[in-house]
């Protein structure tokens, strides 16, 4: 019975940090960190009428967040977000910010139902069916990494890649499968000559990416567009052709990286970035393996199903199985870079 009481443990354990979560979710969506950052310590009545929300539910959550050693109370009615937990809450382009994992576990919550169906018939689920709090999610997990490290640390590895984005003529780059856009943002920051264009189907997504191009400054060198990357219209136009994080959601990742291979211009470069996991199955994973299993068969996979024929790639998008879509759609090789990230693996696609 040690093992089953144990496993009672976990699952309580799990529960309880999943209802931190929602708790995150709405003290992130409500602007309940940023009014207690704001003020540095209110009570129930002051956040309530800070964010205009019901004083009731205002105690409620301030306990809540307290009891979770997320906010700090005096003993009466003050509470305070410490710094460090501002750090994690509020600043959007730190690399510790993680507020929206609230957001990504709503989004996943809210599609539950589609995906139970999905289970039983072997179908898929579409990203729109995800809705905003998952778009969100990944736009905003992900935004400090492409801010800070991909024009300090990533490119700056690919030292060929990182000569032509600085040199003339100014580099054309296509960003495929760009969402909300802060890679495509993020390349034109670092290297302030290029062009960047940014291909994705969501159309929401593409909306969004032209406010925060317009919001950072770049709109004028960063075009965003509903578009497939296989349209010949785009064929030979690029001297760098990226991919992040997305190859793995894909319906079809042969045709979306031979259509990646057609967009080239003569000497360009393609590379993709997707999640780094072990080569083979095992049961020793570290615990970002687990958070990638962990979204796989709730929302990669059943997006990856979506449009049959499908691959149905999911999460677990290992080497082995990148290199044989690669060689499928007429790559000579694909070389692993020397880029070191808890998340991601890097790769150069060649021929």
């Amino acid at each position: 019975m040690a093992d089953a009481d144990a496993l009672v443990e976990r699952l309580l354990g799990a529960t309880i940090a999943t209802l931190d979560l929602y708790h995150v979710y709405l003290g992130d969506r409500l602007g309940l960190y940023r009014a207690l950052a704001d003020a540095g310590s209110l009570d129930p009545a002051g956040l309530a009428n800070a964010a205009g929300i019901s004083e009731r539910y205002a105690r409620e959550w301030l306990e809540q967040q307290a009891v979770a050693r997320i906010l700090d109370t005096d003993g009466a009615d003050g509470f305070s977000l410490p710094p460090e937990h501002a750090e994690v809450l509020l600043e959007t382009t730190s690399l510790r910010y993680f507020a929206p994992a609230g957001k990504a576990v709503v989004g996943v919550a809210s599609a539950l139902p589609r995906v139970l169906e999905a289970f039983q018939t072997g179908g898929g689920v579409p990203y729109e069916a995800y809705g905003p709090d998952l778009r969100e999610a990944i736009a905003h997990l992900n935004r400090p990494m492409f801010l800070n490290q991909l024009g300090a640390e990533w490119f700056p590895a690919i030292t060929d890649v990182d000569a032509r984005l600085r040199s003339a003529p100014p580099a054309q780059v296509a960003d495929v499968g760009c969402g909300t856009g802060w890679s495509s943002i993020a390349i034109a920051l670092a290297y302030p000559e290029v062009s960047v264009t940014g291909l994705d189907l969501d159309a929401a997504s593409i909306e969004t990416a032209r406010a925060n191009a317009a919001d950072t400054g770049v709109a004028e060198r960063v075009a965003f567009e509903v578009r497939n990357a296989a349209d010949p219209g785009l064929a030979g136009r690029f001297d760098l052709v990226c991919a992040f994080e997305t190859i793995h959601d894909m319906c079809d990742p042969v045709g979306a990286l031979r259509a990646m291979r057609s967009l080239r211009a003569e000497g360009g470069t393609v590379v993709v970035a997707d999640e780094r996991c072990a080569d083979e199955f095992t049961v020793d994973v570290d615990d970002i393996e687990r958070f990638q299993w962990g979204f796989s068969a709730l929302h990669c996979l059943p997006c990856a199903l979506t449009d049959p024929p499908a691959a149905g790639t999911g999460t677990i998008m290992r080497t082995p199985i990148l290199r044989g879509y690669a060689a499928d759609a007429g790559y000579a090789a694909v070389e692993v870079l020397p880029i070191e990230h808890d998340f991601w693996r890097f790769y150069r696609l060649v021929g």
